[in-house]
């Protein structure tokens, strides 16, 4: 690992204050504290952005809020204005319903290397523990393995992989590049390779495969992929899965750009943003 001062995490979250307070939460009691905090809010109703704006846990963390209008799905255009938002030279994007163990930062900047991006891995937690979870009545965050075993008898969790810790050995690099199993619930990149493929393309809208088209612009750039199974699995709260209306036209996009050497984004990071609408509120 390179050493670096600032690693930024960019939350993306929608109507959920619940589940983002949680992350919130584990956030806070990361054993490494050098790290900031933008949460990327994708056009959240006044009532959630307010549960979290005065929250005690967000001021704790000195949370960056990053908050524009609701249009539908702009996943996209949400996380490239977090990046902006954020000052860290390490990015880690993390979903606004995936809660982080205590060791999450450290292992991010255990893995991070030059020349790679990491692809994390998650937890599937059950509807009646997300519940538990989110009501404050469960505290998932540094429990010891004979819980999370309690947990996966009685099918709250999907597997134990959040208990490991393997090495940063030869293994974690994928060879053969695939951009299907991507998911940026749970990713870093240096901002340095993000700004170089500027970034998410915002022509994708709707649900799906922004995150895959991202990774294969990534590697048409030089990077490859390495795999944070057993060091950096987050526990991912149920929800309802989200509108698929668009994911036939994103997945063909990202199948046409397979075949192409493409780098950069149609619509990036560093496009003008003319009467930009984005609402930035900084706690602390």
């Amino acid at each position: 690992m390179d050493t670096f001062d600032l690693l930024s995490v960019v939350i993306t979250t929608y109507n959920r204050s619940d589940a983002l307070l949680a992350v919130l939460h584990g956030l806070s009691r990361q054993t490494d504290r050098h790290f900031e905090v933008i949460v990327a809010d994708d056009g959240s109703r006044e009532e959630h952005r307010r549960a979290v704006l005065e929250s005690a846990v967000a001021q704790a963390l000195r949370v960056v809020h990053v908050w524009h209008p609701d249009v539908g799905f702009t996943a996209s255009r949400v996380r490239n204005r977090g990046v902006a938002a954020a000052s860290g030279q390490y990015i880690v994007f993390l979903d606004g319903d995936c809660v982080p163990e205590v060791d999450f930062i450290a292992r991010h900047k255990w893995l991070a290397q030059p020349g790679f991006f990491v692809n994390g891995s998650r937890v599937l937690l059950s509807p009646e523990f997300t519940q538990q979870v989110v009501s404050g009545r469960e505290q998932i965050c540094g429990r010891s393995r004979g819980y999370w075993l309690r947990q996966r008898l009685r099918r709250h969790a999907s597997k134990l992989t959040g208990l490991l810790r393997l090495p940063d050995w030869p293994g974690r690099v994928q060879q053969d590049f695939s951009w299907k199993g991507i998911r940026s619930c749970n990713m870093g990149v240096w901002r340095t390779d993000f700004e170089r493929v500027d970034g998410f393309d915002e022509s994708f809208v709707g649900w799906g495969h922004e995150d895959a088209d991202f990774v294969l612009r990534l590697h048409h750039s030089g990077l490859a992929r390495k795999n944070g199974f057993c060091a950096t699995e987050v526990y991912h709260l149920w929800h309802r899965e989200a509108a698929r209306d668009r994911e036939s036209q994103n997945a063909q996009t990202v199948r046409e750009r397979e075949k192409s050497n493409v780098v950069r984004a149609t619509l990036g990071y560093s496009q003008p943003r003319i009467n930009d609408d984005a609402v930035i509120t900084r706690l602390g």
